[in-house]
This record gives C-alpha cells, structure tokens and sequence, in this order.
C-alpha cells in the first residue's frame, strides 16, 4: 500500500505538471500516460480538486488549469538534468542569438532548482558535451523571438529581403512556422501578400524586421501539409 501511495502521489505532482504545461488535457490522455484506467484518472482530478487546485472542464475538450497558477518548484531527477544540459550544448550551435539567450535563461532557472549533487554532476556533464558544427555557414540573425511571437499572435511582419537573385525588397508577410537544419540559417514560412502564395524566406537575408499590429486569419493548413507540398514541388 506505501508503494501504491506514492505512486499515485507521482502521479498526481505529475498530472499538475502536465496541465501546467498544456492549454487542454483530456482524460485518455492521461490515462494512456500513466497507463491506467480513465476511472483512476477521474478519482485523481476530484482529489486535486478537493486539494485546491483550481481545475475546470471544457465539455469535450478536457481539463486546465486556472491562468497563473503553478506549483511549487519540481525538483528534476539526475537524467532529467542530464537532458537538459545536452540540448542546451547543441542549441548552441543554432545560428540565432536570441534563440540562444532564452534557451540559456530557461536552462538557468532549471538549474537554480537542482538538488546540489545534481547540479554538481550537470556542471561537470557540461564539460564533457561538445557538438561539432560541421557547416561552413557562418551568417546570424536575432529573428526567431520576434517571429515566434508574431506566428502565435498572428501579427503581420514587415521584413527588408534580399532574394537569391540579390534583388531587395519590401515585403509584408503573414508568418506560419518556422524551421532549421542543425548549423544552418533559420527559415521561415509565410504567407507572402506579394505574391499571394507561401514562400520561404532566410533568416539571414532579412535586414530589417518589424512585427505590425495588424493581425491576419491563420492559413487552414498544417505545417506537415506545408512540407508535404513543398516536397512535391522541390
């Protein structure tokens, strides 16, 4: 019985979490995550309820959390940490400075809440990490930050471009995804109202970036659909 309390205690820090991390959670979901039944999922969210943490039901939809609210901080097992500073050395390698700098600042507040011994072993790990950049691209941008926000906002952009014909122009965008080969430049997909079609566009030919306040309707496509075109066509 101790050991079924525990685990049921797991999960239930465990659940918080993934709510914490999610905007909707459906009860299979988790069921399938922890692998048991829907029925033991419903008795571990009335008793999260009775504990205070502030659920609510979106009919259909599933569970979230109250905005704002967050549990104390978790501590990360060893492996978990380990983790964290691997992908933290290879994002490193990435081409775009402030991708970089909130990765690092994230990873900073994770440290912060390690266990001394685990924070000990993840410094020392650190030190026995090294990822090769085997490409000659050398080009930077400081873009990703303000593109990420902009495709979650829906906001226009406006960007200064130099095509591959070295033409530059003015172009008004609607962004959709961005993506990167590991060592090279960053792309991203928009909605060019230029030319009326999605195009892709390098992060470092942009000289200029500026996010609009005019906000647009997403494009009913799928990244995956994106690519799967793209492919077809290149």
């Amino acid at each position: 019985m101790p050991n079924q309390e525990h685990a049921r205690i797991a999960r239930l820090i465990a659940i918080i979490t993934i709510l914490q991390s999610r905007m909707l959670t459906t009860s299979t979901m988790l069921s399938n995550t922890f692998n048991v039944s829907v029925r033991t999922i419903y008795r571990d969210m009335k008793v999260l309820e009775q504990a205070g943490v502030p659920l609510f039901v979106e009919e259909g939809k599933g569970y979230r959390l109250e905005d704002g609210y967050r549990l104390a901080p978790i501590m990360f097992t060893e492996e978990e940490a380990n983790a964290f500073i691997t992908a933290e050395k290879l994002v490193l390698l990435n081409k775009d400075s402030s991708f970089t700098q909130n990765y690092i600042g994230g990873t900073t507040k994770i440290k912060a809440v390690l266990r001394k011994d685990a924070r000990d072993k993840a410094s020392f790990l650190s030190d026995r990490i090294e990822f090769q950049d085997t490409s000659d691209n050398q080009s930077s941008s400081d873009y990703l930050a303000f593109l990420q926000k902009a495709i979650t906002d829906f906001n226009l952009v406006q960007i200064s471009y130099t095509s591959a014909n070295n033409v530059l122009q003015e172009r008004v965008v609607e962004p959709f995804a961005v993506i990167n080969k590991i060592g090279s430049s960053w792309y991203f997909i928009a909605w060019c109202r230029l030319r009326s079609d999605f195009r892709l566009f390098r992060f470092d030919r942009i000289s200029k970036l500026e996010v609009m306040v005019g906000k647009f309707t997403p494009h009913d496509i799928t990244l995956e659909e994106y690519l799967t075109n793209y492919r077809k066509k290149f």
